[in-house]
């Protein structure tokens, strides 16, 4: 009789020798893998099995109007969850791959992780994430994690060594033009395209008067001000449009996202996190996922997490935050009085 692990590594290896052979293979000279033999296809996620019960029984959507804002680990039987904090603003509800749905309340945010916790009202007895084992997974591991619509598992591998990511700025999106007391604040020449000044509201022409209620007439104290905020913070910004006084919440943008959007790579990336960078420690891999997915759980083989995607970088790179450091964001949120969003 074959146990799970002797399963697992007979498809393991069919896997491999197909990639390979996939890999060194003259271009025309074998016909192409048929999809359901690719690394996330049916065949190649039925040796993922446990892992992929593991993962979707663990995991939540977390649901705003209907529509997906990012995932959720279920860190407790009594229904606390952790997400990505700059995803999740707003979500009403959390909703299990068995389709049951939950209220859910909000109980704090942890600035330097970008996570948050969240409580899903009157659940008991639901199914927790298994942590593994703190190790420092090797370039290559297999990782496994759930899509954001909790229906299947994508596949991939651990791309570089675990590091800490340091600290970018978020930004407006916008190009400043003049500025002075006799202007009366500092003039938005030009607001990039899908910026978070764009989605804001904000227009060409605009001179905006304050920041966080701090009055700005010079372009380094305005620069100075957003800078001291992390992509996915929402920043009050107060404009003069002609005679009207307007105000905006802004939730700002990553920098290299905004200036490089119009490159042919950004182009193939698609829609990134708000926030990837100034992370305390990262583990990167490749797994293929959208910023929707983002809170939710990276696992090994053996259905155990190793902690939970915090940043979709660009099409072939996920950051995930180690366990450790969900860990101590979660004992420090529970401890804390519950804040309003």
């Amino acid at each position: 009789m074959h146990t799970y692990p002797h399963r697992f590594y007979n498809h393991l290896k069919i896997i491999c020798f197909l990639l390979f052979i996939g890999s060194i293979s003259p271009l025309g000279a074998i016909d192409p893998l048929p999809l359901e033999q690719r690394r996330n296809g049916s065949e190649t996620l039925q040796a993922f099995e446990e892992s992929s019960k593991a993962s979707l029984s663990s995991t939540v959507r977390l649901v705003s109007k209907g529509r997906t804002l990012a995932l959720g680990t279920i860190v407790s039987r009594k229904g606390y969850v952790m997400t990505k904090a700059s995803s999740s603003i707003g979500a009403e509800e959390a909703i299990l791959a068995d389709g049951t749905r939950y209220k859910i309340s909000f109980k704090g945010k942890d600035q330097d992780t970008d996570l948050a916790l969240l409580k899903m009202k009157k659940a008991k007895k639901l199914t927790a994430v298994s942590w593994a084992e703190e190790v420092d997974h090797e370039e290559g591991s297999w990782l496994v994690s759930a899509d954001f619509t909790l229906k299947r598992l994508k596949v991939g591998v651990v791309g570089a060594k675990s590091r800490p990511i340091d600290r970018v700025g978020g930004v407006i999106g916008v190009i400043l033009g003049q500025d002075g007391e006799d202007l009366g604040g500092v003039m938005i020449q030009q607001v990039m395209p899908r910026s978070a000044g764009a989605a804001a509201g904000l227009e060409n022409g605009d001179i905006v008067t304050s920041v966080e209620a701090q009055k700005v007439t010079e372009r380094e104290k305005m620069i100075e001000l957003v800078g001291s905020n992390n992509p996915g913070d929402v920043v009050a910004i107060q404009v003069k449009r002609g005679k009207k006084i307007l105000s905006f919440r802004v939730t700002l943008g990553h920098r290299s996202v905004v200036f490089d959007m119009m490159s042919r790579n950004a182009r193939m990336s698609g829609p990134v996190s708000k926030r990837k960078d100034n992370f305390p420690m990262i583990i990167q891999h490749d797994v293929s996922l959208p910023p929707t997915a983002m809170g939710g759980a990276v696992l090994d083989l053996n259905g155990k997490a190793l902690g939970i995607n915090v940043a979709r970088v660009d099409r072939v790179t996920t950051y995930a935050l180690p366990t450790k450091f969900v860990l101590e964001s979660f004992n420090k949120l529970r401890r804390t009085k519950t804040k309003s969003k």
